[in-house]
């Protein structure tokens, strides 16, 4: 039986293995695809202590290594169910069982989608959620970004960089992104923002070919010729695994506070998945800290 079975290995999940294996404790970090989560889509890291300017991507790879320093073990596999049996949690993998006296639940966040028509059959033939994968793909091409947050204002500058001309498609008249990456895209020649928009077909068989953006006040609509569209229009908490086992708040983020305690003694939620003000990189960091820290206690009363 394992001290702590850490599910997710986002930023927050990372730092818990490396804390658990500074502990010495007996844990077990288990993610379905690559170290990281949705930071390594981030192709700027510019808020995180100690890295002037680090891709998301590198960062992951750092927390990854250093965790494995402390003896942090990790596995790739996907994880189906957690149950309850007394003070034992139960992690079903798709290829085993584990038990443990604590599980830590990191799973993060999935890009939300726009929901339109065609977007499901277009994913990876045009449509993205991840500027930092696959801009390369649309070198000298038309591109659109949906959304305007931090994320939307970041990949249309990584976008400038790679495509002829990139659209910012905001359903708003302003963005909500920091200033200082405003500025920067506000004055960088081919990108083009269309306000108080949103898209409301896309178009193409084997691949995107155009799509359609009606104006929230007018209801004018504008055909554009396009090759990539990435959407970044925020996401929604992966709780689906966990939505009969703990308690969530009404928009699915699981509720925990600082010491990151869930309603279940014993399991613990940190990073973008539980109720939060901030969900950046390094709060996430900071909840992997906490988390362990609680651990370690839940551990000497059990």
């Amino acid at each position: 039986m394992k001290d702590v079975i850490i599910v997710g290995g986002g930023p927050a999940g990372l730092v818990a293995a490396l804390y658990a294996g500074r502990a010495q404790l007996d844990a077990l970090m288990i993610e379905k695809q690559f170290q990281g989560g949705q930071m390594v889509t981030t192709n700027e890291v510019e808020n995180y202590p100690g890295f002037v300017d680090i891709t998301g991507s590198d960062l992951a790879n750092i927390m990854y290594e250093h965790a494995r320093k402390f003896g942090g073990t990790m596995e790739y596999k996907e994880v189906l169910d957690i149950q309850i049996d007394g003070e034992i949690k139960k992690v079903i993998t798709d290829t085993e069982i584990y038990e443990a006296k604590v599980v830590i639940l990191s799973m993060g966040a999935k890009p939300r989608k726009l929901g339109v028509e065609k977007e499901e059959e277009l994913g990876g033939r045009g449509v993205s959620y991840c500027a930092t994968c696959d801009g390369g793909f649309f070198r000298n091409k038309i591109v659109a970004v949906v959304g305007g947050g931090d994320t939307a204002v970041e990949d249309a500058l990584h976008l400038s960089r790679i495509a002829e001309k990139v659209y910012l498609i905001s359903r708003r008249d302003t963005l909500k992104a920091n200033k200082v990456a405003q500025e920067k895209l506000f004055k960088t020649n081919n990108v083009e923002i269309i306000w108080d928009s949103i898209v409301t077909k896309l178009y193409g068989d084997n691949k995107l070919e155009q799509i359609q953006v009606t104006n929230n006040n007018t209801n004018k609509i504008v055909e554009l010729e396009m090759n990539g569209l990435f959407v970044a229009v925020g996401s929604n908490p992966s709780t689906e695994l966990v939505k009969d086992l703990v308690d969530l708040d009404k928009n699915g983020y699981i509720i925990a506070g600082e010491d990151c305690k869930t309603s279940i003694d014993g399991i613990f939620a940190i990073g973008d998945i539980r109720t939060k003000s901030v969900r950046q990189v390094l709060t996430a960091a900071s909840d992997g800290a906490v988390s362990i820290y609680e651990a370690e206690k839940y551990l000497i009363n059990h």
